[in-house]
């Protein structure tokens, strides 16, 4: 295979913190080891329309501490088509890039995925996403981040609850996992927490209510995740509306904000040893791999894998919220 001369990066999909850490962490060791970085704009979108410019060390100066994306990211539904891939291969040509770097979450890998068995290019992916869905990798960019968001955003919201003597449904992000919903009602002493991995085998809510749900409080807390599954915060409430109407009852979506913010330090370390790991990848003719990390160790996931295996909760931390949560 021949030498690595010039890497893209691209960031792609919902923006997730430590974004740009990663962003960083990929040029400089790319110019580290001697190799040029091209920076491309809007995801798949500036491949096609030529939105790419040369990064020097000093293009990701003062961004670690950043929310959000320096490159920026866009729906690209030219890429979707053979058409589209061609012309971005084209553009990627011209600029001389032979290697891609690409953080996203799961449709942006399934995108590289594609691209990388068209053209035969090599492609490391970044798991960039709060929702901390992909499988092969115990953490992903941009979800400790939420998840202290979340929990501080709960802490605001009990101090309501609590003044009211209220149920409160807060609704977190995560579309179908949820990562986000449990891990953030264990750290903000929620009640519960309603999740699409297991509404689907039995009626949480239902169950919630008949064990003696708030028996001895005066206000409750239940963070739900977004999800067709689960019905959102707006569906339970509503449930609980009609079929437990002696519970006085709130609803909080806390949508967009959980993706800002500057990133947490674990994001930015997390972040910057994964942008290190994709350079060594592709140095080490590594292509079609997710860098994951697996119990602190740095370790390559096949696309295949991270992108078609459904990553499962931890049976532990549904135990440990329903005993703290008595």
């Amino acid at each position: 295979m021949a030498a690595i001369k010039c890497i893209g990066i691209l960031t792609s999909g919902g923006d997730a913190p430590g974004m740009n850490a990663a962003i960083r962490a990929v040029t400089r060791a790319a110019i580290f080891n001697g190799i040029r970085v091209k920076g491309i704009y809007r995801g798949y979108k500036g491949m096609i329309t030529d939105e790419i410019e040369e990064f020097k060390t000093q293009n990701v100066s003062n961004i670690i501490q950043r929310g959000g994306t320096i490159l920026k990211t866009a729906r690209c539904m030219e890429f979707k088509t053979p058409e589209g891939r061609k012309q971005a291969h084209d553009k990627l040509v011209e600029h001389g890039i032979d290697a891609l770097v690409v953080i996203g979450g799961d449709g942006s890998l399934t995108g590289a995925r594609i691209f990388a068995e068209e053209f035969n290019m090599p492609i490391v992916g970044l798991p960039g996403t709060i929702d901390n869905d992909l499988y092969g990798t115990d953490v992903t960019i941009g979800y400790d981040t939420a998840l202290n968001t979340i929990m501080e955003c709960v802490d605001k919201i009990r101090d309501t609850a609590t003044s009211h003597e209220r149920l409160f449904f807060i609704e977190v992000m995560g579309r179908d996992a949820g990562f986000l919903a449990l891990n953030g009602a264990i750290a903000s002493g929620a009640e519960a927490a309603i999740i699409p991995e297991i509404s689907l085998e039995k009626d949480q809510l239902a169950e919630m209510i008949e064990t003696g749900f708030r028996k001895s409080k005066n206000s409750s807390i239940v963070l739900v995740a977004e999800s067709d599954v689960t019905g959102g915060a707006m569906g339970v409430a509503e449930r609980v509306k009609n079929e437990y109407p002696q519970f006085d009852v709130r609803v909080s979506i806390l949508g967009h904000l959980q993706r800002g913010g500057s990133p947490s330090a674990q994001d930015r370390i997390l972040a910057t040893r994964m942008g290190v790991a994709a350079v060594d990848a592709l140095l080490d003719g590594q292509r079609n791999v997710m860098i994951g990390i697996q119990n602190d160790h740095i370790v390559n996931v096949p696309f295949s894998k991270a992108i078609k295996n459904d990553k499962p909760i931890n049976p532990d931390l549904l135990n440990a919220l329903r005993i703290s949560s008595i």
